[in-house]
């Protein structure tokens, strides 16, 4: 698919798309010709401890289409142990586990895999699996810098692999429909998106660096792409979130959700004028990331986004606390978490069409299993480019917060222009072996 018709498929994909999907599942077999309508598809799970629980319970989900978890790999021994135990005792099966996630990617007999380790394995994980002939679902954000989400979507066209993005509100129907609302002209021209994340994150206190990692944990491989320091509980297993070694705020966390949803409502890919305020105003504590921040994005057709991330007590927006608004000449839409929609019309506000249906997590699985089988990547969602796009505006966000001045940007060339320092955010130092390649 060129690049051209592969942009208008993300902005354009509509509601229609799922019925399309649904259609498919007889249809060829793998690249790699292990796969029919009959045969396993055979599913490794990285990172057991957060998000992992879902991709396990999801997958599992899918036996009609052939899913069925043959391995979780967490490199917490701890957790994986938890985790297996968990697995047998509700699925009534053992399931092999494994510390190290290339040792997953040796396997010949797995045939996809699952990422939702920590942001900062994200990219490089994605690579190897497309590399060793899996194919990938992989959490939100897709990447933890630019660079890794473009070379992202290199392997995947090189190597012919499936690779769906977690931006699972794509795969609910009322969300798809709500998109269409806004290319159809409901609400009019539009001209503004805003993406609202009030999340209740309450300090995280202050740990020490500590002289070794507890015995259960390989804190090497954890750290994998990341420049090697001391051990501290402040990181493992969820408030590395806060750390710009590893994660990317809650812009870049929950945030990736929402992103996506306003590049897609407004049918934009990447900005060219990027400006941030923000800071820690509350907490005395380790986060290094800012606890309220507010993004501007300025698009070439002439579009806006603004981003906003509230820690704490707040007000909803328009009955919004997650989710995202849509302005237009002729009324506004609110989308409200993952599944429901609400239009307003005219200068009353009337009420006008919405919608909701249930969680949509199992769908975007069932989506990305469908493109497995058929071996089409044009039937997914969350395709790739959405985990580069959706995740670079977070990327974008922070970066002219750290720097604390407006950004211009170069879609085309996805540089910064006239500034080197910004440019050296672009990219991070990589700590051998977990290198993210220059070429693919």
């Amino acid at each position: 698919m060129s690049g051209v018709n592969r942009r208008t498929f993300l902005m354009t994909t509509g509601a229609t798309a799922v019925g399309l999907a649904s259609s498919t599942t007889s249809r060829a077999v793998s690249a790699a010709g292990r796969l029919d309508a009959n045969n396993q598809i055979r599913v490794a799970v990285l990172g057991v401890n957060g998000r992992g629980t879902a991709h396990i319970s999801s997958f599992e989900a899918a036996k009609d289409l052939g899913a069925t978890v043959t391995m979780l790999c967490d490199p917490d021994r701890k957790v994986l142990e938890k985790r297996a135990t968990e697995f047998e005792s509700k699925y009534g099966r053992k399931v092999e586990t494994e510390i190290d996630l290339r040792k997953v990617f040796d396997r010949k007999d797995i045939d996809v895999v699952t990422v939702a380790t920590p942001n900062h394995w994200h990219a490089l994980a994605t690579i190897w699996a497309c590399q060793a002939d899996k194919d990938v679902y992989v959490e939100k954000p897709g990447s933890h810098n630019i660079f890794e989400g473009r070379q992202m979507v290199k392997v995947a066209a090189k190597t012919g692999r499936i690779v769906q993005h977690g931006v699972q509100l794509r795969s609910s129907e009322a969300i798809r429909e709500a998109v269409d609302h806004l290319r159809n002209g409901t609400i009019g021209k539009v001209y503004m998106a805003r993406g609202l994340v009030y999340r209740w994150r309450p300090s995280i206190g202050h740990k020490p660096d500590l002289p070794q990692p507890p015995a259960h944990l390989d804190w090497s491989l954890w750290q994998g792409p990341a420049q090697e320091r001391a051990f501290s509980e402040r990181l493992v297993h969820y408030n590395w979130h806060w750390h710009w070694d590893y994660g990317n705020g809650d812009l870049g966390n929950q945030g990736v959700h929402q992103t996506d949803m306003c590049l897609w409502g407004l049918g934009v890919e990447l900005p060219t004028e990027i400006t941030a305020m923000g800071g820690k105003f509350l907490f005395d504590d380790d986060k290094e990331t800012p606890e309220q921040l507010t993004t501007l994005f300025k698009f070439p057709n002439n579009t806006m986004i603004q981003f906003e991330v509230r820690p704490w007590i707040t007000n909803d927006e328009a009955g919004v606390g997650v989710g995202n608004i849509f302005y237009g000449s002729e009324g506004y839409l609110v989308i409200n978490g993952y599944n429901s929609y609400q239009t307003f019309l005219g200068k009353e506000k009337q009420p006008g069409p919405k919608g909701k249906d249930s969680d949509p997590m199992n769908k975007h699985v069932r989506n990305f299993l469908e493109a497995v089988r058929s071996r089409n990547p044009e039937l997914l969602h969350g395709p790739v480019e959405t985990a580069h796009t959706s995740s670079a505006l977070a990327h974008l966000g922070n970066i002219a917060y750290r720097l604390g001045r407006t950004l211009k940007f170069d879609p085309a060339t996805e540089r910064f222009v006239g500034d080197a320092e910004a440019n050296t955010y672009l990219t991070r130092s990589y700590r051998a072996p977990f290198v993210v390649p220059e070429t693919v």
